[in-house]
């Protein structure tokens, strides 16, 4: 999960804090030793974790500290205004030329995810109402032409590729005018990287970007990397000026040095965050909400974004309807497991909800996205009729046949469909709270922290 070990930290010493009545200097001083160590422990950069601490510091003890009502909360809420401010303060969008196509540079190193995220960032844009055009520029490395072709014919988006063997400069040209004729907004050029960084890339780069002038050069590094990703940034914004990062593999970097070290370090804003291999998995990077995912307080605004971007609003108003009418069916149990595999790992979602971000209490919830598969298998063995209504229809031999069907055992069939009961009350009781609210017109006051 994305930063679990940094937020793991964090959220156990903020709890140490919740737990006294009454704080002093020493004991914000002690939380931030904790913090910290929790930095460096993240791979954050030492010169960004002696400010941040110092800044923190600052704020957090003396006389605003004393008047606080609720001292711990109020450290916490430093501690989430540094951190907001540190990875950039807000989104960073892409700058779109007044006059089109916008024409965007995709710089970095082998081994980064470049062309993928070239791919997904035409996806991206596309979905914003966007005409893109990619453009296979790296000639060097074997396959990346292809590569990037099947990733546009599985978008449906058109690659721009030269086989007559011309310079990447050229063939970036050749791009831009073939954007203009073929009515394209956008360009996005995947170029050539290294191994590591050399000046045979650095000169080749330059020399692109002299030739094309870009509207945005935007630097792939893997954040997985951690300090080494801060120091190809660097590198790169010295030689090319970078207008923005796009860190890639950000789901599978517990620790997050990168992401919260690369803006403070080159100045230049992280864009875009790569949250999986699937070619929608790309999302505009958030300051304000990576720091309440870091926090524990979830992110409830990105699970709204994903809720609306995948289901249908049609298809919600009615299972709504049927969830309070108490109609809910296997049916429409598999259909909701549908749509919410469309919003990615089961893991990533929970981490949004506020209050379940804690990597402790994950583990507690035991996420097995394997067990999903099973169950949906069951389901998906029934017949409409034993979906529907499985209570009155389903006796031993047609729970044999699903068990059969399915590859689980009648023994798993019957704990699905007990816990498919259980649920059902539970959504009773949610009903029934929800229509004594109303009719009381009290809703219930959910604490900043649990």
């Amino acid at each position: 999960m994305v930063f679990a070990g940094l937020s793991e930290r964090l959220q156990e010493t903020f709890r140490k804090l919740r737990g006294k009545g009454r704080l002093t200097e020493a004991d914000v001083n002690e939380a931030l030793r904790e913090v910290r160590m929790a930095l460096l422990e993240a791979d954050v950069n030492f010169k960004v974790v002696k400010d941040f601490i110092a800044r923190i510091k600052e704020k957090a003890v003396g006389q605003e500290l004393i008047e606080s009502l609720n001292p711990a909360q109020h450290v916490v809420k430093v501690v989430h205004g540094e951190l907001v401010a540190l990875m950039g303060g807000s989104n960073s969008k892409i700058n779109m030329a007044p006059k089109p196509p916008t024409v965007i540079m995709m710089v970095g190193l082998n081994g980064a995810g470049k062309t993928t995220t070239s791919a997904k960032l035409a996806n991206y844009l596309r979905k914003q109402g966007r005409r893109p055009l990619l453009v296979a520029a790296d000639v060097y490395r074997p396959a990346a032409v292809k590569q990037l072709q099947v990733l546009g014919e599985q978008l449906g988006i058109p690659v721009f590729a030269d086989g007559t063997g011309k310079e990447p400069v050229s063939i970036g040209l050749a791009a831009a005018e073939s954007a203009v004729t073929g009515g394209r907004d956008v360009v996005i050029i995947d170029t050539a990287g290294r191994q590591e960084v050399n000046e045979e890339l650095m000169a080749e780069l330059e020399a692109m970007k002299e030739a094309i002038r870009p509207h945005e050069v935007l630097l792939v590094v893997d954040a997985m990397t951690g300090q080494a990703a801060v120091g190809v940034a660097e590198t790169f914004n010295s030689r090319l000026g970078l207008d923005g990062v796009i860190l890639t593999k950000l789901d599978g970097d517990t620790r997050g040095g990168a992401a919260l070290s690369v803006r403070a370090v080159t100045g230049k804003p992280i864009k875009f965050a790569g949250l999986g291999e699937k070619l929608d998995a790309l999302e505009p990077f958030h300051p304000d909400r990576m720091a309440e995912r870091i926090l524990g307080m979830g992110d409830v605004l990105t699970l709204i974004e994903k809720a609306q971007e995948n289901f249908n609003a049609e298809q919600m108003a009615r299972m709504q309807k049927k969830i309070r009418s108490m109609e809910f069916t296997l049916e429409d149990f598999l259909e909701q497991l549908t749509q919410v595999k469309k919003l990615g790992p089961l893991e990533q979602i929970l981490s949004m909800i506020p209050g379940l971000g804690g990597i402790k209490k994950l583990k507690d919830i035991q996420v097995d996205e394997k067990e999903l598969v099973y169950v949906e298998a069951i389901i998906r063995s029934m017949t409409p009729e034993e979906r529907r209504d499985p209570e009155r229809v389903l006796n031993g031999s047609r729970k044999r046949r699903i068990a059969k069907g399915s590859g689980t055992s009648v023994q798993e069939v019957n704990r699905l469909l007990k816990q498919f009961e259980q649920t059902k009350k539970m959504m009773k009781q949610f009903v029934d709270m929800e229509k004594a609210l109303k009719k009381s017109g009290k809703m219930p006051k959910l604490p900043f922290f649990n």
